[in-house]
């Protein structure tokens, strides 16, 4: 006999005080983001100051909000009743700008934002979104200005690569090539030709055949400028997923009932467990559900296909006909309806420690305030 699973009290979780940060994960097109955002505004109008990042680069979260654009500063959603909503989406390469203004002086500052190989790194480079994400809750968090900071990381199994932030960089750092090109800042500036042809050897005209000497100077000089501001950044990064593991915060992952978000939930609360993260459980949204057909018992769809297909050898009429129709479309409710709990029956039998939670399909997208309000009320009843 298969054990129900444990309920998700959501909605205590978004009121309780001592929850400061949620941090939403899942593949894309399940709602993700709407969810993220009808659990800061359930938090909000509970009377807790709110912001809701986005590491998504989706229009979604603005457009739901009643906001024309989001961008790195926090903007304040209207018509929030008895709290505040803030809502803000993550700029990478503002936020490396204002880490370098931050943490070095005036002058120094300036030569990095010239240096053509930080203008790469800080708006494209491959990590630097994960790094950045990590930087701005760590900001968050130390403003001690939110009562609830919630996170909707982007829709993929990247989502959770902000997790590897300390360990990837501290590898960056420490690496021989790193190394290598901050020996001029140690060596002084007559070395460093002596230091690079000695250390790299013969591989110093692949190098500069393949890279070109401009682009391994400019490495050179931005690598030795950021040296110590990147060490001070891997202590932040280090300290903020420490505060991931707090249990002040809380993740959520939120998935679909097909198989393929499944598959992806499963990654992310593995992953969560291996990491030793606080997973408060798992949302799944959408859920189709039959309600009773008028003057009869709760049809199967199997038994409403035979009383469709039973009026359809009856003489037409249009009383018939109606009736007809309606157990089609009750066929494909029904059967949709016994998908979505068989897969979510799977998902549990393969995880019962997790609690789970389940949203109802909605007949129309989210596209305001009132529809956040809708999905908040759902997850309120659901959770009690």
């Amino acid at each position: 006999m298969t054990r129900a699973p444990r309920p998700l009290d959501l909605a205590a979780l978004v009121r309780n005080p001592k929850t400061r940060v949620i941090v939403t994960c899942g593949s894309g097109g399940v709602g993700k983001t709407t969810t993220a955002a009808a659990m800061a505004l359930l938090g909000a109008e509970a009377g807790r100051r709110t912001v809701v990042l986005t590491i998504d680069p989706a229009r979604r979260l603005a457009q739901s909000m009643g906001l024309t654009e989001l961008d790195n500063t926090p903007r304040e959603v209207k018509g929030v009743e008895n709290g505040q909503l803030f809502a803000m989406m993550l700029d990478m390469k503002r936020t490396f700008d204002e880490v370098v203004s931050e943490h070095s002086t005036p002058e120094r500052a300036e030569a990095i934002f010239a240096n053509p190989f930080y203008q790469s790194l800080s708006s494209s480079f491959a990590g630097t979104q994960e790094y950045m994400a990590m930087e701005k809750l760590g900001q968050l968090v130390a403003a001690n200005e939110w009562d609830l900071i919630v996170v909707d990381t982007p829709p993929s199994r990247s989502a959770l690569d902000f997790l590897d932030a300390p360990n990837r960089l501290g590898r960056f750092l420490d690496g021989k090539m790193i190394r290598l090109l901050t020996m001029p800042a140690r060596a002084g500036g007559k070395a460093y030709l002596k230091v690079v042809t000695v250390s790299v050897g013969m591989f110093s005209k692949v190098f500069t055949k393949v890279l070109g000497s401009d682009l391994i100077t400019d490495l050179s000089s931005f690598v030795s400028a950021l040296e110590s501001m990147f060490g001070g950044f891997r202590e932040r990064a280090q300290h903020t997923y420490e505060l991931l593991k707090t249990p002040g915060t809380s993740f959520v992952v939120v998935a679909a009932p097909e198989p393929d978000a499944l598959r992806e939930a499963s990654y992310f609360v593995e992953r969560l467990s291996s990491e030793r993260m606080p997973l408060a459980g798992l949302i799944i949204n959408r859920v189709h559900r039959t309600a009773p057909v008028t003057g009869a018992p709760r049809l199967t769809a199997a038994r409403a296909e035979a009383a469709a297909d039973a009026l359809a050898s009856k003489p037409a009429s249009a009383a018939g006909a109606l009736a007809e129709a309606a157990l089609r479309v009750h066929v494909e409710v029904a059967s949709a309806a016994e998908h979505d709990a068989r897969m979510a029956k799977r998902f549990c039998a393969a995880h019962p420690e997790v609690a789970v939670i389940a949203l109802p399909a909605l007949p129309v997208d989210v596209h305001d305030l009132d529809g956040l309000r809708t999905i908040g009320d759902l997850l309120s009843d659901a959770s009690g």
